[in-house]
C-alpha cells in the first residue's frame, strides 16, 4: 500500500514495474478505484513502469468535503507525477479520467507524451443532470443511483452472464465514500473542455464503447477528433468500462498505440 499526501489529501496509488520503464498513468472513472484496471494489468507489454491512483474521495484516498472542482482534480494528478519523478507519460484516462487527462495535458504538457481518452468527453451531461444526481445522492445515499448507474455501466450481457463480477462492481460503487461520489459528480458538472482540448497537439488516441450509456461512442469520437491527426477505435458489446467486459481487446488497443508512440 502507497499512500502521499498531496494538495492536501492523501492519495492512494500503485507506482509497479522498473523505475525507468516508459511510464504508463491511468485515472479511473466515477465511483470507482484503481481496481478498474486489474484485468488489463497482466496483459499489458513487459517493462513499463505503471502508475495507478484513487482519487480524492475514492478508495482508499481522503478527500475534503464537497464539492470538487476539475482544476483540483488535475492537480491532484500532477502532483502525484512530480512526485514520482514522472515526465513523458502515456495516461490513459476512463470517463471522468479522460477529463482529467485532457485537463492535464492542457495545464502541464511537459508531463505528458500521449493519451487515451477512454469513455469520456470534453463535456459530458450538463449541470441540470448531475444537479438532480447529486440531489438524489444527497437523499438516498448511492444506492438511490446504482441501479441506473450500473445500467449505464455494464452492456446487458455483463449483466446477465457475468453475475459475479457484476455483483464485485455494484459493491464497489456502492461503497464510494459519498462525498468522493458527489464532489467529483460536481467537478463534472461544472467541466467543458472544448477550447482547451481543442488547442492539444500530443497524440491522442479515443476509446468508445458500442453499449456505453454514459458517453456514447459519438460524444467520444468528437472530443477525440478535437485532437489533430488523433485515432479513434470502437469496442462492440461492451458498456462504459471496457477495460473490465472487454480486457483483451482492450489491452491489444492500448498495446497498438503504445507502440505508434514509441512508448515500447
Amino acid at each position: 500500500m502507497q499512500m502521499i499526501d498531496i494538495n492536501g489529501v492523501t492519495l492512494h496509488y500503485s507506482d509497479q514495474g522498473p523505475k525507468d520503464g516508459a511510464p504508463l498513468v491511468f485515472a479511473n472513472s466515477l465511483g470507482t478505484d484503481y481496481r478498474l484496471w486489474d484485468q488489463i494489468m497482466p496483459l499489458l507489454p513487459d517493462g513499463l513502469r505503471v502508475i495507478r491512483y484513487d482519487k480524492r474521495g475514492h478508495g482508499l484516498s481522503s478527500g475534503p468535503d464537497a464539492p470538487y472542482f476539475m482544476g483540483d482534480l488535475v492537480a491532484d494528478l500532477a502532483g502525484l507525477m512530480d512526485a514520482l519523478a514522472v515526465r513523458n507519460a502515456v495516461l490513459v484516462g476512463l470517463s471522468i479520467g479522460g477529463m482529467i487527462a485532457q485537463g492535464l495535458a492542457a495545464e502541464r504538457p511537459d508531463l505528458l507524451k500521449a493519451m487515451v481518452l477512454s469513455n469520456t468527453g470534453a463535456k459530458i451531461g450538463n449541470e441540470a443532470i448531475w444537479d438532480e444526481r447529486i440531489k438524489a445522492a444527497r437523499k438516498g445515499g448511492i444506492d438511490a443511483l446504482a441501479e441506473a448507474q450500473l445500467r449505464r455501466w455494464f452492456s446487458q450481457g455483463f449483466r446477465e452472464n457475468r453475475p459475479e463480477e457484476f455483483a464485485a462492481w455494484s459493491a464497489m460503487l456502492r461503497r464510494t465514500w459519498i462525498e468522493g461520489f458527489i464532489g467529483c459528480s460536481a467537478a463534472i458538472a461544472e467541466t467543458d473542455l472544448y477550447d482547451s482540448t481543442a488547442r492539444l497537439s500530443l497524440p491522442t488516441l479515443g476509446i468508445a464503447s458500442s453499449e456505453d450509456g454514459s458517453t456514447p461512442p459519438d460524444m467520444v469520437r468528437e472530443t477525440t477528433e478535437l485532437v489533430p491527426n488523433s485515432q479513434f477505435k470502437l469496442i462492440r458489446g461492451a458498456g462504459h468500462l471496457p477495460c473490465v467486459e472487454k480486457p483483451e481487446e482492450y489491452a491489444a488497443i492500448l498495446t497498438d498505440f503504445l507502440q505508434q508512440v514509441g512508448h515500447i
